[in-house]
């Protein structure tokens, strides 16, 4: 046996502290790099009999072979004979099996360099286990994280046992991601790599708005107001439907709270983005209406209803255009994205004019029937 004292479990419980890393992963660690050396040294590396044994009260460690009971024998590697047997144990018969002790005398530093490869990796592999396993549940869900530095021109997050990188296309526009700053980042992606798993954070996902609106409006939490559709440009703004399950909740009043102190709330963990709550409905000309507030609408009239091709034509008063389109197209953009139709919106005075058109059409294409009409008739009576 080698003595190898207390101080490798010492280490043990430590690294157990520290990285959440079991005991049990060095100490069968140890004896797998034990096993590992002692094939290489008798030049038997498919040996299959061959087993490292630790005991923790005297701090020694050994390399033992499993081997049969015989009576004539034939393989001294695999088996021994009952008259040796008995040395070991009184007790012992034939095809019983006996654990002999075969550690060389010289063993030691062959075993210490063994362990110190097998044992690096074990804790890698267990280190990049625990990492993967935590996130992986993890996914799809809020974290607080420590902004670490910036790479190149994503950010490195610290979000407790390993760093997340969030990619400039998740950032925040026009943000300033100072180091040392806590923040709240979405867990987006994990992925696998040969050192430790990759986690991917944003703060521009649509989802981290319904995870802060889960977290702030315990009627979302129970499932009493329903959140239905979430279109958003993050930095700029977000539109919300939502709808209430029960009749005596107001959807809309929930998640605005008392004195809008819950919306409030998450418009600062959005760095004062703009967000837009509406009543979702089944009826999708009161479900358009609510989605271009806070534009007033004069009328809806549905233009296609099918699976595949959605299209509503929307007149606002001459004064609500420019709201109802929003900055570049912005509100009838998100609007499009949050109820799933494409809308076409003019004014009262274009819509009076493209009817006034079609009118002077219809009127000069019946006018040109008529024409026709009289033509092929003085034909026929010539």
């Amino acid at each position: 046996m080698i003595k190898i004292g207390t101080a490798l479990f010492e280490a043990a419980e430590q690294l157990e502290r520290e990285k959440g890393i079991s005991k049990d992963v060095l100490v069968s660690s140890l004896c797998d790099a034990l096993v590992a050396g002692y094939k290489k040294h008798i030049k038997d590396k498919d040996a299959e009999n061959v087993e490292a044994i630790m005991d923790e009260e005297s701090g020694e460690i050994g390399v033992f072979r499993t081997k049969l009971v015989v009576e004539n024998v034939e393989n001294p590697d695999t088996q021994i004979s009952l008259e040796d047997a008995k040395e070991i144990d009184d007790e012992v018969e034939l095809e019983d099996e006996v654990k002999i002790e075969v550690t060389p005398e010289d063993f030691g530093r062959i075993a210490a360099q063994s362990a110190k490869q097998v044992i690096t990796q074990r804790i890698r592999e267990a280190e990049r286990k625990l990492v993967l396993d935590e996130f992986m549940s993890k996914k799809g869900t809020l974290i607080t994280g420590i902004i670490q530095r910036r790479d190149d021109r994503n950010v490195i997050v610290n979000i407790g046992k390993t760093d997340a990188v969030m990619p400039v296309k998740e950032q925040l526009p026009g943000e300033y991601y100072k180091p040392g700053n806590r923040i709240r980042v979405f867990v987006l992606n994990v992925k696998e790599t040969t050192r430790l798993p990759q986690v991917i954070v944003s703060q521009a996902h649509s989802e981290i708005v319904r995870e802060l609106f889960e977290l702030e409006v315990p009627e979302i939490e129970d499932g009493i107001v329903e959140i239905k559709s979430i279109a958003r440009e993050a930095g700029y703004r977000t539109k919300l439907a939502v709808w209430s399950n029960d009749p005596s909740v107001d959807s809309v009043g929930a998640c605005i709270g008392p004195r809008g102190s819950r919306i409030q709330t998450i418009v600062g963990e959005l760095k004062n983005e703009k967000i837009d709550i509406v009543r979702y409905s089944n009826d999708p000309v009161e479900y358009i209406v609510n989605a271009l507030s806070p534009a007033r609408i004069i009328s809806v009239d549905i233009l296609a209803d099918e699976e595949n091709k959605k299209e509503a034509f929307v007149i606002v008063p001459d004064d609500q255009l420019s709201l109802a389109i929003g900055r570049e197209g912005q509100n009838v953009r998100l609007a499009h994205r949050l109820t799933g139709w494409k809308i076409d919106i003019k004014s009262e005075s274009q819509a009076a004019q493209m009817e006034a058109r079609q009118e002077a059409k219809a009127a000069e294409a019946e006018a040109e029937a008529e024409a026709q009409a009289e033509e092929e008739t003085v034909e026929a009576e010539e």
